[in-house]
């Protein structure tokens, strides 16, 4: 898995977040905040120029006004837009996260594929 593979994976599991933040939140009244946030997810993934920018601190405001769907955003994601969003992350899951970027890059470097769903699993010994 190359750089753009992986911003392609990880921009797939945000789209996949934003849509499900929106689809829970659909009944909710169109000014309630949560129901804005989830319109804000979804901008985001419009517009991944701003991914970097914006990313963090709706991730920061899902995780402190609303910390019932901290379980439901992908981990994977939090590692990736880095920063203060790893404040988020057990010590524990910042290591591992680096692991598989270095596994990652080791692939890339050999021209090999990286799966990183087989990867992860096999670090934590889920196979």
């Amino acid at each position: 898995m190359n750089d753009q593979q992986y911003l392609d994976h990880c921009r797939a599991m945000l789209t996949e977040f934003s849509g499900e933040l929106t689809t829970r939140t659909s009944q909710l009244p169109d000014d309630h905040p949560l129901r804005e946030l989830a319109g804000r997810f979804s901008d985001l993934t419009d517009n991944n120029a701003e991914l970097y920018e914006r990313g963090p601190a709706l991730v920061a405001r899902l995780f402190d006004t609303y910390p019932e769907f901290a379980p439901t955003f992908p981990r994977q994601l939090l590692w990736f837009l880095g920063g203060d969003c790893l404040h988020y992350m057990a010590d524990e899951e910042i290591e591992q996260h680096q692991q598989l970027e270095e596994l990652r890059l080791a692939a890339a470097s050999r021209g090999e594929t990286f799966n990183f769903n087989d990867a992860r699993a096999k670090l934590l010994n889920l196979q």
